[in-house]
Formats: structure tokens, sequence, C-alpha cells
């Protein structure tokens, strides 16, 4: 029984999938919240997806954020013998950086983005488990909009020490690029802020000084006057 829809979605893609790769065998999907990397029962293989992208949703503040560091965990078996394959599943939480509550939550993914990891896991599949050539995997990451760093203080895989993948050289060129552009006019306005400050700051000091002098110059006066 699905626990969610994304789940039912995940299950769903992944058997019609499967009865067209590997007809003649039988396998199961198990979404597994306690998978651990590495952690491997023998004969079990492992692949994990460290670029996926799918969106998350604090049931706490109800902040909604995107991530392109979307971390899913797979351990796979295959009985040769009784044609029965088992792939256990975990995809890794985020924590709100809003209001900084320490519940986990899952992400939501679209379903085209569900079938492209699903052609990379059954790829790894045929590789590990039937020792075929699996073919090209698929790259998700190029598509991601924004360039702000992952920050690892929040990212459950992060946390269990999986380091993420890091992109081709190709597309590190291409966000490279991006990235020169749009940051192009930005350190002359910084300057230019920085000298802002700086002058509204001796500013400031200067009117302080004169203010001190001018109330000395009275004070001393003041007697005079009497």
């Amino acid at each position: 029984m699905c626990t969610s829809l994304t789940t039912c979605e995940w299950k769903k893609v992944f058997y019609e999938k499967m009865e067209v790769a590997k007809p003649a065998d039988s396998w199961e999907l198990i979404i597994d919240p306690n998978l651990k990397p590495s952690e491997l029962a023998p004969g079990w293989k492992q692949y994990v997806e460290q670029h996926a992208s799918g969106r998350f949703h604090c049931s706490w503040c109800w902040h909604t954020w995107q991530s392109a560091h979307v971390v899913i965990l797979f351990h796979m078996h295959l009985d040769r013998a009784r044609r029965m394959g088992s792939v256990r599943m975990r995809v890794f939480k985020q924590l709100c950086y809003e209001c900084g509550t320490a519940r986990q939550d899952e992400s939501s993914m679209l379903e085209e983005n569900i079938e492209g990891l699903v052609d990379n896991l059954i790829t790894s599949l045929r590789e590990q488990c039937y020792e075929e050539d699996g073919g090209q995997y698929r790259i998700h990451v190029a598509s991601r909009p924004d360039n702000r760093p992952h920050r690892t203080e929040f990212c459950e895989a992060c946390q269990e020490g999986i380091v993420h993948w890091k992109p081709s050289e190709k597309l590190l060129e291409e966000e490279a690029t991006a990235y020169t552009f749009s940051e192009a006019s930005k350190p002359r306005a910084q300057a230019g802020s920085g000298y802002n400050f700086l002058s509204l700051r001796w500013c400031l000091f200067w009117a302080s000084l004169c203010l001190l002098a001018v109330y000395l110059q009275f004070s001393f006066r003041s007697p005079a006057f009497l």
C-alpha cells in the first residue's frame, strides 16, 4: 500500500519500466527510511542518485523550497535462480532553513523527473545485477535554475556522510559562464555601496565632533554671562 502520492508514482513508474526492461523477472520496490549507505547484506548492490531535483514542504511553517541536491539511496538484489529481484529505496530529507525546526521533510517530485530517475536506476540494475551495458545515465542538474550553494547543515544525506555528486566539466563551464554574466555588474555596485557607507560613517563622526565642540564651548562660556 502506498503511503503518499509520490511513493505511488515511484512504484507505478518502476513496475512499468521493469516490465519492459526485464519481463521474465519479477521485481519489487520497497521504501525503507532506515536504509544506510554502504551497509549491504551479502549479494546486495548499491546505487546512489546524487543529483535529483525535488520540492520540499515544511509541515511546521508551510515554507516550500526547490532543491537540486536531493539524494536517493538504492539497495538492489537479484535472485537469479528464482528470477526475483528487490530494490530498497530511501529518499533523504532536508531541514527547513526558515523556521529552524528539527523535523525533516520529504520531497515531492514531478512524474517526468521520477521517470528519468527510474531510468538511471534501471541502468544501474543492468550493470550491477545483470552485468550488462546499462547505457547512458541521465543528468538532471543542468536544468537547475539557481546557483545557490548547497547548505549541508540542513541535508540529511550530508549528515550521514554521503558526498554529493559533482557535475561534469562541461556543466561546470556552463554554470561558470552563466554565473559570470549574472555577476558582472555586482562588484561595481558593491564597491559603490561600501563607499557610501564609509562616507556616511565619517559624516556622522565629524558631525558628532562638531556638536561636542559647540557644547564644550558654550559650557566654558556660560559662567561669564551669570
